[in-house]
């Protein structure tokens, strides 16, 4: 007896086998092919949403620090958000109260209250409000020459995250001395 092998025909009697029009004319071949291997239930909306859930919270977060070595150029973004929404929750903040009570947050009353405090607490609270909007003012500068095509390469995108820096801290320094 010759082997199918030998001579070549084994992929082409599967194939053969195996088509639609002949799957769906015998009946053997049709309930084999159409047989699962796996059961399932169903289930209701809110335990799939509660599978959902548990699956996303063991998800890890993009992009995980914990894997990743600390980089001046994902520093810096971070920074510059954070530095832009406290600055406008600080501005926002106070133009409330000032809404709220006009009184009590005029300019005579700040001015009062701020004399009256220690050196100590009024040169911390210049820098705690300086060095936000002076990197957030440089580093939007910087954001403008990347719109303009400046500094895209990585040695620019260093070479301006580190001028930024340095901006800042002269810029912290002469705004808390003014």
């Amino acid at each position: 007896m010759m082997s199918t092998r030998a001579v070549g025909f084994g992929p082409a009697l599967r194939q053969a086998a195996l088509r639609p029009r002949n799957v769906a004319r015998n009946p053997v071949l049709r309930n084999l092919i159409a047989r699962r291997t796996i059961q399932t239930e169903s289930i209701t909306p809110q335990a799939e949403q509660k599978i959902l859930n548990e699956q996303r919270l063991r998800r890890p977060s993009s992009p995980h620090f914990t894997i990743y070595q600390p980089q001046l150029t994902w520093i810096g973004s971070i920074a510059n958000r954070v530095t832009g929404a406290g600055l406008s929750v600080l501005l926002y903040g106070y133009a409330l109260a000032y809404l709220v009570a006009p009184t009590t947050f005029d300019s005579t009353h700040v001015i009062e209250l701020i004399s009256s405090l220690p050196d100590a607490v009024k040169y911390a609270g210049k820098v705690i409000l300086a060095a936000p909007f002076a990197y957030h003012s440089w580093n939007g500068l910087r954001h403008l020459g990347w719109d303009m095509g400046k500094f895209l390469t990585l040695k620019g995108a260093y070479a301006s995250g580190y001028a930024v820096l340095a901006a800042t801290a002269v810029s912290t320094v002469a705004l808390v001395l003014m």
